[in-house]
């Protein structure tokens, strides 16, 4: 009889650890960006290496102190791709990384979908954002876009 208790003791401790766990992974780093009014979200131009405000609006964002990695935003442009690849930077290499499923907004892979069909184009935001980490936005026709951080050329391989 003691052991089955001792085993059902155990089972509950692993359930809380997983519980735990799970919450601090997918919740318990998370908070809303605070986007600085002017200084919402920025592009690096062709020309020059200072990253510029671009007009956005309806900005949700969100980030953890855990991990360069972690931050996520959607929004909308009144800028066209047109406008926005003859004047910033087109990253080559982007790749959306998921974000948790409670922030709706973000569908890695539908952007990843849309970059690898041209269907939306991305930018350099802000280069070495954390050492090794970019922050990338990518834009869509209709005006909708996301930006997130992922790693760069410099921590590759």
């Amino acid at each position: 009889m003691a052991g089955k208790i001792a085993v059902v003791v155990i089972l509950m401790i692993a359930l809380l650890a997983g519980v735990a766990l799970y919450y601090t992974q997918v919740y318990a780093y998370y908070q809303p960006v605070a986007f600085t009014p002017g200084d919402e979200i920025r592009l690096t131009p062709i020309i020059g290496d200072a990253p510029e405000v671009i007009v956005a609006n309806n900005i949700e964002g969100i980030d953890a102190d855990s991990s360069p990695l972690r931050f996520r935003a959607c929004f909308t442009t009144p800028l066209s791709q047109a406008l926005l690849t003859e004047t910033y930077r087109v990253y080559d290499s982007a790749e959306p990384l998921n974000a948790p499923g409670w922030f709706d907004c973000f569908d890695a892979p539908r952007i990843g979908r849309a970059l690898e069909t041209g269907e939306a184009i991305a930018f350099l935001s802000v280069p070495e954002i954390s050492p090794g980490v970019d922050r990338v936005v990518a834009v869509f026709p209709d005006g909708r876009a996301f930006a997130w951080h992922q790693l760069n050329a410099t921590t590759k391989d």
